[in-house]
């Protein structure tokens, strides 16, 4: 006889809201399932994890990683079905997503959704954007942008336990079957590099290695890396630029590591000498020793004015390494998302993505604003920089089209080389073109046409060395002597604009602290707001930044459409009084939402950050 008092019976987990969760449909078929068809009755019993991403999105890369550990880790309970919603024309074509999944290595099903019919289903607003599904088939939670992963996992753990005590968790192997590994000397390689020795240097970044070539840029004379995903010794994670430095070494931007490594060719010795290998989160020192500052996602590098300059995609962002000094510190952007010129500390970038020095400027490939930019030193005795685009202007328009530079069209540049005739040659990668800009007569041509994917351009000789992606290789042109005639094509993004009354409209960023944590008021206002709008007229007022997680903002009568910029951030910590140092996370979306002014508009915009709207 057990004369002991009865254990307390624990407190119930609070009731979630149960919302039936909408078909998976895609006019472009799955991948990686073996050509086999799912639906949500097939996931029935496992825990399904929805990712909307689109290929071109920086923030969706960063997702796939932060996902990587959970997949693995719940691999018997946990699907993950990446949801492939296209932002770009390129995009919606389907061998560019089969592309995609094997160049960013994704190991789980994807739906194709080029006419993003779920996601329409499923009311998303944001790339990217994770939405859980129970084992009986409810939504229980959605999280838009970054940072998000460890709330998940909390949540698949609580959602393991429930559904294990009620006999509705299926556990076994997953519907994700591999693609067949292809041969091949290089594999959707990013950057490349003219060696001193008249070799090639490329960046090989999904195979995680760097690759020299002879100068006929077809034959291997040496790999340099394990070619496994790493951060010790000489491994890399998805290296992307080259740069070389006046003292024959090589700058390499090793971007899933968010960090910038250097090779030396003469010794082959690879070595760290500015990141962490953690990402870049606000709040995070922007200068400092580099090996004691966190980067995000580098994506090129070159050297200007004494200095490595780093495109820091991850954070829309230029940064630079001084090797003497062993420091970094950011150079140009605020971290806002966009195209903005003007003094360098306030103008916008959207995901830089290659670089090119030429005398008194910084060529910039300006990729999510399909833009042409560049930097340079500011006049009347200021010895800041400036920034000015060329080309493009902003997140939403983009397509083929030459002639005069103010209306000229690109779409998602990952690449620029200056020429030696003072022009500038662009991989025009979604366009699958070289492109030329004349900065004396201010007009754009087409070089070259039918490349695949085209990330970056060098020149040798009199010719220029292509890296065609998607074709896993360098293609040698002869530089032409007149463009190329192509027909032009405009285009916007194909994301339907949310309809909104005229007058006052309220602005909810909807924000649940992850179970067991909350937000961490320490050291004063754990979220932020930061509300724009293009055209600037749209707003007539609740434009700038605050505190606040919800904003009224008054709308001009005289606008009837634009694009509502919204970037907000919540720093949430472990609920635990005893813990002296609680964990503590930091989740942060930007939003580009199209708007259009009807009398039977909404006059609420709800924005899901993390957890479910109460309104909706």
């Amino acid at each position: 006889m057990n004369d002991a008092a009865p254990a307390p019976t624990p407190a119930p987990a609070p009731r979630r809201a149960r919302v039936r969760a909408p078909e998976l449909i895609g006019k472009g078929g799955w991948l990686n399932t073996g050509g086999k068809d799912l639906s949500l009755a097939d996931l029935r019993g496992r825990i399904a994890i929805l990712d909307f991403w689109t290929f071109c999105c920086i923030n969706c890369l960063h997702v796939l990683d932060e996902l990587r550990e959970l997949e693995e880790k719940h691999r018997d309970t946990v699907v993950i079905i990446g949801v492939h919603s296209p932002k770009f024309v390129h995009e919606a074509e389907h061998a560019a997503v089969v592309d995609a999944v094997e160049r960013y290595q994704v190991h789980h099903p994807v739906l194709d959704d080029p006419e993003l019919a779920t996601w329409k289903q499923y009311a998303v607003r944001a790339w990217p954007t994770l939405v859980v599904i129970d084992p009986e088939g409810y939504i229980v939670a959605q999280h838009a942008g970054e940072g998000h992963a460890h709330a998940i996992a909390r949540l698949v753990e609580e959602l393991e336990a429930e559904h294990e005590a009620k006999g509705t968790l299926r556990r076994g192997d997953g519907p994700y079957v591999a693609p067949e590994p292809v041969a091949g000397a290089l594999r959707f390689p990013g950057k490349a590099l003219l060696l001193p020795s008249g070799n090639l240097l490329v960046s090989d970044s999904t195979r995680h290695q760097l690759v020299e070539l002879a100068a006929d840029g077809e034959s291997v004379v040496r790999r340099i890396g394990s070619g496994e995903r790493g951060f010790a010794g000489d491994s890399f994670s998805e290296p992307q630029g080259l740069a070389l430095l006046p003292d024959g070494k090589v700058v390499v931007a090793d971007t899933v590591n968010h960090a910038l490594r250097l090779y030396d060719p003469a010794t082959g010795h690879v070595e760290t000498v500015a990141g962490t290998g953690r990402q870049w989160w606000q709040g995070s020192p922007t200068s400092g020793p580099a090996l004691e500052v966190d980067l995000s996602s580098p994506w090129d590098v070159a050297w200007w004015q004494g200095r490595v300059w780093i495109a820091m995609a991850g954070v829309h962002q230029l940064w630079t390494w001084d090797p003497e000094a062993g420091t970094v510190e950011v150079a140009a952007g605020t971290t806002n998302e966009g195209l903005l010129d003007g003094p360098a500390a306030e103008a916008w970038f959207a995901q830089p993505s290659g670089l090119a020095a030429a005398g008194d400027r910084l060529w910039i490939a300006d990729s999510e604003t399909s833009a042409l930019r560049y930097v340079e030193v500011a006049g009347d005795g200021d010895d800041g920089y400036v920034v000015k685009s060329a080309v493009g202007t902003g997140l939403f328009d983009f397509g083929h089209r030459d002639g005069d530079a103010a209306q000229a069209l690109l779409q998602h540049p990952l690449g620029v080389t200056a020429l030696p005739d003072g022009s500038v040659a662009v991989c025009d990668t979604y366009n699958h073109a070289l492109r030329r800009f004349d900065p004396a007569t201010g007009q754009v041509s087409t070089l070259a046409t039918d490349l695949r994917e085209p990330s970056d351009a060098v020149l040798v000789g009199e010719d220029i060395v292509v890296v065609e992606s998607a074709r896993h290789r360098l293609t040698r042109l002869r530089l032409p002597e007149e463009a190329v005639r192509v027909d032009a094509v405009a285009h916007r993004t194909q994301r339907a604009a949310t309809e909104v009354a005229p007058g006052t409209l309220r602005l909810d960023i909807v924000f649940q602290a992850p179970s067991g944590q909350k937000l961490d008021t320490r050291y004063g206002p754990s979220t932020r707001l930061l509300v724009s709008s293009t055209p600037p007229e749209l707003l007539a007022a609740g434009e700038g930044a605050g505190s606040d997680l919800f904003r009224e903002l008054a709308l001009n009568p005289d606008v009837t459409e634009g694009v509502l910029h919204v970037s907000a951030m919540a720093a949430s910590c472990d609920d635990d009084p005893a813990n002296e140092y609680p964990a503590c996370h930091v989740h942060q979306q930007d939003w580009g939402v199209p708007v259009r002014v009807t009398a039977d508009g909404t006059s609420r915009l709800p924005l899901v950050l993390a957890g479910m709207d109460a309104e909706g």
